[in-house]
């Protein structure tokens, strides 16, 4: 009976290293199954998070975040659980993409996406394209809402994981290119001034420049 035990014992030992090396952590207590259980859960949980492309406050990054409202709608708190048109038109640094995106007709239909991400071009990058450029733009809605496409992906993603990809299929069937890292992402030639900004249904990098599909 003694030996059986051993046995047992010995068989529950090696299940529980198993599970551990498969989780990639846990309890080493082979008492607690339930332990290693919720150490498991926790692990799938955490593993979902991270590759959903929902971001925090917290992890933003660039040069401009600093040039954010530090509270109210626009600031990344209040814009957190916004869709994202409706973020956009509280922030400060986004009124020229606001109108743009009004002009083309586009704001229901970034609101109701589940899960995108939208490259965001600042105020003065819509501004070096000059006004005649973004008023002949704003009246020709089909041209610039191809051009407001070809910033956004159907599919929500954070700085590590552009990264990671390289490239991106936007909603204009077009492909912007990823390089660099955190310290000087770069959207095709575009720079990330301030990424991973949390809204209700997109994750947000606003970007030095606006980007022009191919022909």
């Amino acid at each position: 009976m003694r030996k059986f035990h051993r046995l047992a014992a010995a068989g529950i030992a090696v299940a529980a290293a198993v599970s551990l090396a498969a989780c990639s952590g846990g309890s080493s207590n082979s008492a607690g199954s339930t332990t290693t259980t919720s150490a498991a859960a926790a692990t799938t949980t955490s593993e979902a998070m991270s590759s959903d492309g929902v971001t925090k406050v917290t992890d933003t990054f660039g040069s401009a975040c600093s040039s954010i409202p530090a509270d109210g709608k626009g600031s990344l708190n209040g814009m957190a659980n916004d869709p994202v048109a409706t973020a956009a038109s509280n922030n400060p640094l986004l009124t020229k993409l606001v109108a743009a995106v009004k002009a083309a007709g586009l704001v229901d239909t970034l609101n109701s996406q589940k899960a995108i991400t939208v490259f965001a071009p600042a105020d003065p990058a819509f501004a070096a394209l000059g006004d005649d450029a973004f008023n002949a733009l704003a009246k020709d809605p089909a041209k610039l809402g191809k051009i407001l496409q070809y910033h956004v992906v159907a599919k929500r993603l954070n700085g590590d994981q552009l990264i990671k990809d390289g490239a991106e299929a936007t909603l204009q069937g077009g492909t912007v290119k990823i390089t660099g890292d955190k310290s000087n992402l770069m959207v095709n030639d575009a720079p990330v001034l301030c990424g991973n900004i949390p809204t209700g249904n997109a994750t947000v990098f606003v970007i030095g420049k606006v980007l022009t599909p191919a022909s």
